[in-house]
C-alpha cells in the first residue's frame, strides 16, 4: 500500500502545523495533491499486476492441490497430462450451463463469451506447449508442496511446457510472451 500520501501530510503538518488550514494554491496543497496522485496510479498499476498474476497463482495452486493429494510424492507422466487435460477443461461444465439458460436466438452473453475466450486460450496453449511446474522430480515436487501462494516463491520452482503430443520443453518463470 503506497504512503506517499501520509507521509506528505505528515511532513506538511509538522512544519506547518494543522494540514486542514491550506488555501487551494499554495505550494503544500499541490505537494499533497501529486502525492494522491502518486498513491492512486501504484494502486491501480499493483492491481493490474495482481490481475495478470493470478492465472499463474491459480494454476500452480491446482497442481499443489493435485500433488497434495499424491501425498507429495512426484507425479507420472501419465497422469500429469490428465491433470493438464481436467486444468484445460476445467471451465467446460460453466460454459454448458450458461449457454443452456440463455434463450434460443438470443446471442451469447459476455460471461459465455469470456468464457470460450478462456477455453480457447487454454487449449491452444497445451497445443503449443502449457507451462506447469516440474511434477515428476523429488525435488520439485517438494518445493511445490511447501507453497504458501506467493508469487515470488513460484519462481525457486523449476518450469517447463508439456504440449498435448507429449513433448517436454524447459521454461522460465514468469512466462515471457504468448505461447
Amino acid at each position: 500500500m503506497p504512503k506517499t500520501f501520509e507521509r506528505t501530510r505528515k511532513a506538511i503538518a509538522k512544519k506547518k502545523g494543522a494540514v486542514d488550514s491550506l488555501h487551494q494554491f499554495s505550494r503544500d496543497s499541490k505537494r499533497l495533491h501529486r502525492a494522491q496522485v502518486r498513491d492512486e496510479k501504484l494502486e491501480k498499476i499493483a492491481a493490474s499486476r495482481r490481475k495478470n498474476d493470478k492465472p499463474h497463482l491459480e494454476r500452480a495452486a491446482f497442481f499443489q492441490e493435485a500433488l497434495k493429494q499424491n501425498g507429495g510424492k512426484p507425479l507420472q507422466t501419465d497422469v500429469i497430462q490428465e491433470l493438464i487435460k481436467s486444468f484445460v477443461h476445467q471451465y467446460d461444465e460453466e460454459l454448458d450451463e450458461v449457454k443452456k439458460t440463455r434463450r434460443p436466438g438470443r446471442p451469447a452473453s459476455a460471461k459465455e463469451d469470456l468464457l470460450k475466450v478462456k477455453i480457447d486460450k487454454l487449449q491452444k496453449e497445451y497445443q503449443n506447449g502449457f507451462l506447469i511446474p516440474v511434477l515428476d522430480a523429488e525435488e520439485n515436487a517438494a518445493l511445490l508442496n511447501r507453497w504458501e501462494g506467493s508469487w515470488s516463491y513460484l519462481t525457486t520452482l523449476t518450469w517447463v511446457r508439456i504440449s498435448s503430443a507429449g513433448i517436454v520443453q524447459p521454461s522460465s518463470f514468469p512466462p515471457r510472451g504468448e505461447h
